[in-house]
């Protein structure tokens, strides 16, 4: 199982149009083959009202890096979230390293 995530720093203001069209996009991940789960947490901490963090389970690296990434749905997604972005977000991919 991969973990990705990302933290998301939204343009302020900007919020409410983000998550109704995180509504829209999330559908477009979900049946990516190689898909299991997504979360989007809000930043809690005070100045953070802008700030997400998307963590996405992905079957394999791969499943996210050349699927999801390669698909028709990618170039929607990115239309309709990309221009959320300042400064554009890191993406990392996370794995068991046997510990637990």
């Amino acid at each position: 199982m991969i973990l990705e995530s990302a933290r998301l720093d939204v343009l302020p203001g900007q919020e409410d149009a983000f998550l109704a069209a995180f509504a829209q996009a999330r559908p477009l991940i979900s049946v990516q083959p190689g898909f299991v789960s997504l979360r989007l947490l809000r930043c809690l901490d005070p100045g953070g009202e802008s700030r997400f963090l998307l963590q996405v389970e992905w079957e394999r690296l791969e499943d996210h890096t050349e699927g999801f990434r390669r698909s028709a749905e990618y170039q929607r997604w990115r239309e309709l979230l990309h221009h959320f972005y300042s400064p554009f977000p890191l993406v990392e991919h996370f794995g068991s390293d046997g510990l637990g």
